[in-house]
């Protein structure tokens, strides 16, 4: 028997090593218009609203060009500086031979979502995809988990989110799914060890052995 019914995947840090894409498209767009660098721990402050929402915030004069072209260097870059971690996808893989409901929720807009799925080539394995352009409140909202467990009428009990950073956990913790957190590129490790997640993985192998057998 499965040991969940639904699973419930963040994206980056999760699925994709996507850190060193992240902080070059901020710092693209930061130098063009703003004539300015921005430090990695600067950007990582930022994390919670999606891109469109902080850009708006700093380019609130130039939004509709900064946006394109942030979105057009996220793209053209993606490959060169973003990976799928490996085993992931094999994983995803054998989760959807055995029937098991499979659901993105990101904070990420939904613009980026689906340039990294379609890149990727993964965009058609998920069941539900949620952003944070689908959502009233940015994760760490339980909002993007409950719209998964209701449509699909699933057991609380018998769900999984996995993320890397306090916002899966809080938002798995407060709509009573369980919470795997995983650590093989959390930018708040510490910080996410701390918070009792109800299991932690050092590595997709792990992960993948603890789902499957």
């Amino acid at each position: 028997m499965n040991k969940f019914d639904g699973i419930i995947f963040d994206i980056d840090g999760t699925i994709v090593q996507s850190n060193e894409l992240i902080f070059a498209t901020f710092n693209h767009v930061t130098e063009k218009f703003l004539g300015k660098t921005t430090s990695p721990d600067e950007i990582i402050a930022l994390f919670g609203p999606t891109e469109a929402v902080i850009i708006k915030q700093l380019f609130s004069d130039n939004f509709e060009n900064v946006m394109n072209d942030y979105y057009q260097f996220y793209r053209q870059n993606h490959n060169k500086m973003a990976k799928v971690f490996d085993g992931i996808t094999t994983l995803i893989d054998e989760l959807k031979s055995r029937n098991i409901l499979l659901s993105i929720y990101t904070g990420k807009g939904k613009g980026s979502t689906e340039i990294t799925l379609e890149e990727l080539g993964i965009r058609d394995k998920f069941d539900m995809i949620v952003t944070g352009d689908d959502i009233e409140d940015h994760k760490p909202s339980p909002e993007g988990v409950d719209v998964f467990v209701n449509k699909y009428n699933l057991n609380r009990d018998r769900v999984l989110m996995i993320g890397d950073a306090p916002p899966d956990v809080k938002a798995a913790k407060a709509t009573g799914i369980k919470i795997a957190s995983v650590l093989w590129d959390s930018y708040a490790k510490e910080e996410v060890l701390s918070m009792g997640s109800d299991y932690y993985f050092e590595s997709v192998k792990d992960l993948s052995d603890f789902l499957l057998n």
